[in-house]
């Protein structure tokens, strides 16, 4: 499968190549959130592929202008093209107006996601907007990951975890790094291309 990964910033490189069919065929768009529906519905549409997405902390609104359609990956789990994806959504709560968590609520949604795997034959990529704590994230509250990630992980042993929220140009974040469960974490942010 291969999968375009989108998150946080709309880029003018990929929105270029697109329009200019340079990036080859997909087979599944997937946004790890705070893109505009607009935006996503011109990148599903010019890869010809279908979305899948988590809404990020700024994405307060999407209920309302997702009539396009996408596959809201939050709390559940879908299988497409043969691979089990499943997602959490949002940031760690920092202030009012945004998609926020704090750490006990999103130990529930992720404690209920991980018993969901468990039951039904496990989760291959799971996509999210925040990190894991300690694993791609910053040490200010607005960029902190979540512990419960950490333990997820390590219980389905996903292969490929997808986020975006920390963004590249914040200093020296890695695209790409390994989780002590065997999962590779992967930072979307702009855009990445992924083979699996």
């Amino acid at each position: 499968m291969r999968i375009l990964a989108v998150s946080d910033i709309e880029d003018d490189v990929l929105v270029s190549q697109l329009s200019g069919k340079t990036l080859g065929r997909f087979d599944l768009v997937v946004s790890c959130g705070d893109l505009g529906p607009a935006y996503l519905d011109f990148v599903a549409t010019m890869a010809n592929a279908p979305l899948a997405y988590v809404r990020g902390n700024h994405d307060v609104g999407y209920e309302d202008s997702f009539a396009m359609g996408g596959i809201n990956l939050d709390g559940v789990i879908e299988k497409i093209g043969g691979l089990r994806f499943a997602g959490l959504e949002g940031s760690l709560d920092y202030r009012e107006g945004i998609v926020g968590y704090s750490q006990g609520e999103m130990s529930r949604k992720a404690a209920k996601l991980g018993l969901r795997a468990a039951l039904t034959g496990g989760i291959d990529v799971l996509v999210t907007h925040a990190p894991a704590r300690g694993y791609g994230d910053l040490p200010d509250g607005p960029h902190q990951g979540f512990d419960a990630f950490n333990g997820l992980l390590s219980w389905v042993h996903p292969r490929l975890m997808l986020h975006g929220h920390v963004h590249l140009d914040y200093g020296m974040i890695e695209r790409e790094r390994a989780h002590p469960s065997g999962t590779k974490l992967v930072n979307a942010c702009g855009w990445k291309v992924l083979e699996l």
